[in-house]
Formats: C-alpha cells, structure tokens, sequence
C-alpha cells in the first residue's frame, strides 16, 4: 500500500446502472477515510464530483462535433437498433448482441492509451472495474485489481446455468447447446480479433471456455458479484474461491423522496415503472406502458429516462427524467421493470414483487429468473395484452404470500448491506495486497 491513505480507483461502464452500483459502494469508502477516484466519459463530467468523488475523463471514442449527454452513445445506440429487441433471443446473438460487443470492443480498443495516462498519474492502490470487456491497462497496471458483475450471473457461465442473454429456463436444457453454439458462430470471429489486441497490449490472453469465448478475465484478486441468494443459480461447480456475491449493492447517495399530494391519497397500488434509462429511450413503448397504466385507478410514478419531454403522463402518475429511484422504491407496492440488474436487486432489498418486460442484454435472464422462482411475472414486452399486464398486477397485489416472502428476504439484505460487504473486501485488498479468498473473508 502506497500510504496509510489508500488510493482505490473506480472504473465502471459508461452507462448509469454500473455507475451507480460502484457509487454506493465508492460512498462507503470514502465515509472510510480512503482517497476514490471514478474514471468516468467525458459525458459524464460533473455527475461524480456532485457526488463528491474525484474525477478523471476519458473518452471511448472520437469526439463528436456536438456536446454530449451523459451515456449519449449508448441511449443513441439502443433507440437506433430497438427493432431488434422484438426478435428471439438467439437471432439477436447477431443483429444485437455482436455489434453491441464490437462497440464496446472499439472503445477499449480506443481509450487504452488514455487509462494508460490516468493509472500512471494516480498509482492506485486497487482498481475497481465494473465492464464487460477487458481493458488491458487495468490487467497490466501492476497494482491489484478487483472486477464487478452488476449484470445477471448467469454471465459466469456454467453447465447447469442457462446461456446468457438467452433467457431460458432452468428446468429444460433444449436450446442451450443450440444457443451457445450460435454464440461462438457469431462472436467468434470479433473475439479472435479483440484477443490479439489484447495480447498486444502486454495482457493475457482471454479466456475461451467450452460455454463460449470471453471477453474479460477473471480477476486474480478480488471478484464480486450482485445478486440475492435467493435467486441465484445452482452450479454444477462452484466459482472460483475469489468470487464473492454481494447479493444486493444500494446506493445511499440518492435524495429523499415524499409522495407528490395527488398520489399519497390511497387508491388502488403505487406502482414505480421504469424501464432504465436506455430502454425509456423507446418513446412508443414507454408512452403505451404509461396509457395502459394511465387507463387504472392505479397510482403511477414513472421514471422517464432521456425522452421524457416527449412522454405524456397522465392524471394517476407523477415522473421525471432522473428520479431517486432508491428513495422511491420503498413506498410502492410493486415494480414493473425492463428488468435491469440494478432495479431487480433493489427490488429484492426493498422487499417488492415484480412485473418484468426485458428489452436487450441480460433483461431477459433477470426476467426468466423473477419468474420461474415465483418472485413476479414475466411478459413479452412488444406484444402483452392490456388484460394479461392488468392481470398480474391484481394478481401480485392480492398475493399475500408472495408479499411476506418478499419482506423476508428484504429484511435479511437490509441487515447485510452488500456496499459494506464490498468496501470491506476492496479495503483489504488495498492493506493486504494479495487475493481475497470467500473462506479468509469468513474468518
């Protein structure tokens, strides 16, 4: 350790949901009395030092001739290519998920030279990094390093867990091989070529295993991942020994939130609809959630996201394009959600049944996962009938069963903040400097 104030270095996705995951953790480290750094886009200047934190830019691409919102790539890349969302999850292995990957491979091809800048300047004592490609100067920074999954876990592949993004159920295996086969046919190729550049930086060279080549290593040192034991997967074998679940991660940052007078009168449910800030970017599909919902005694808070000036809220609803979703979610009565692994954990930590309509990425693995296991109800996003999304929610809410089982598990990862859990590892990683192991953390 480089002195008896460690300087520990968050590096997540540009995108709000890992963003928001490493700042409750960050949060955490900082009240501790450690030095955090985010290295953050250029879109998202300002966002982290509001926040507190201390900042470095990057960029993961050239910059554009016009100033950017925050995660603007992104928000423009999902509105361009959400035709592919209405396709089965295997076609969208080559109309959606292998371009996805070839943009996210371009940026770290692209930003190496500047993350290079950033750890030589700051030395950290520990890397913190939340993505899902490898960036090659974080593996050869020579400080220790810790990685994150804020994504569904089947992402740690193995025989007894479904393909991830396929979206399939646990109980039938007919299609895995199928969908993994497809996997390695269309992402092949692209990995072969991330492979050498990554060698070429002076890295490893990635893991390709017998579920489908990977794009990111397994950290030596420190691994954790985000979701409730609850809901998580049986193994056939079990995940390295520097794996840790962290089962929830909630931020603390985020303001109070006090029911607007037109919703605090009761009448029907409160429920919080969001469908993260790159899914509202589907204007059409937000604006028919929000008639339907708008058509219901229900009372309706409604996260907005990018386009909210172009969303037409109705009477029974109040919404916004940034909404302290952590400060809401214990108010409501049920969530429908996009099924973004950040809204599914906090959820579970809030103690609230779930109505999942997944559009892209992992969605659709938290959605087959919420229902299967009896937690909510999963529905197709393009083409649910008005009747079935008004169903299950006078279903979930008359359920008095699944709502105590629910609070139970909410009361169990209250009383273990998955922030502390996390901080706790990181900071002995930072003191020790060797690898964090699941039996040393239980001593």
């Amino acid at each position: 350790m480089s002195g008896e104030r460690p300087t520990i270095v968050f590096f997540p996705e540009g995108a709000y949901g890992p963003t928001n995951n490493c700042v409750g953790i960050g949060d955490v480290l900082r009240a501790r009395g450690h030095r955090v750094v985010f290295i953050v886009e250029e879109s998202f200047a300002g966002t982290l030092e509001a926040k507190g934190f201390e900042e470095r830019l990057m960029r993961l691409g050239p910059k554009p001739e016009v100033e950017e919102a925050p995660g603007q790539f992104w928000k423009d890349f999902i509105r361009d290519t959400a035709p592919e969302f209405r396709k089965p999850t295997i076609t969208q292995l080559s109309t959606f998920l292998q371009p996805t990957w070839q943009a996210l491979i371009d940026g770290a091809k692209y930003v190496e030279p500047r993350l290079r800048e950033v750890f030589d300047e700051l030395r950290p004592d520990v890397i913190v990094e939340d993505n899902v490609v490898c960036f090659p100067a974080v593996t050869t920074a020579g400080v220790p390093w810790a990685r994150i999954i804020s994504c569904n876990p089947a992402e740690l592949k193995d025989a007894a867990v479904p393909p991830v993004f396929s979206g399939y159920p646990t109980a039938n295996r007919g299609g895995w091989d199928q969908f993994r086969a497809e996997h390695r046919r269309s992402h092949g190729e692209m990995w072969a070529d991330f492979d050498a550049f990554v060698r070429e930086q002076g890295a490893e060279g990635l893991p390709d295993g017998a579920f489908g080549p990977e794009f990111i290593h397994e950290s030596p040192w420190l691994n954790l991942y985000l979701y409730p034991a609850e809901a998580d997967y049986e193994r056939g074998r079990p995940l390295h020994p520097t794996w840790h679940r962290l089962d929830t991660c909630v931020r603390a940052t985020e303001a109070p939130f006090e029911l607007p007078d037109h919703l605090a009168k009761p009448s029907g449910r409160l429920i919080y609809l969001s469908l993260g800030s790159l899914g509202s970017a589907d204007v059409e599909l937000m604006q028919h959630l929000i008639d339907v919902l708008g058509r219901t005694e229900h009372r309706v808070i409604v996260s907005q996201g990018p386009q909210a000036e172009l969303l037409r809220l109705h009477d029974n609803m109040w919404g916004g394009e940034f909404v302290p979703q952590p400060s809401i979610l214990p108010l409501v009565d049920l969530v429908i959600t996009h099924g973004g692994n950040n809204t599914v954990t906090e959820a579970f930590y809030n103690g609230k049944p779930m109505i999942v309509l997944p559009l892209f990425w992992d969605q659709y693995d938290n959605a087959q996962r919420v229902a299967e296991l009896g937690f909510g109800v999963r529905l197709p996003t393009y083409t649910f009938d008005e009747a079935d999304l008004l169903g299950a929610i006078d279903r979930i809410g008359a359920d008095g069963a699944l709502h105590a089982r629910m609070a139970t598990i909410s009361r169990r990862l209250q009383a273990n903040p998955g922030t502390l859990k996390a901080a706790g590892l990181i900071e002995r990683l930072a003191h020790e400097g060797r690898p964090v192991t699941r039996q040393e953390a239980s001593a």
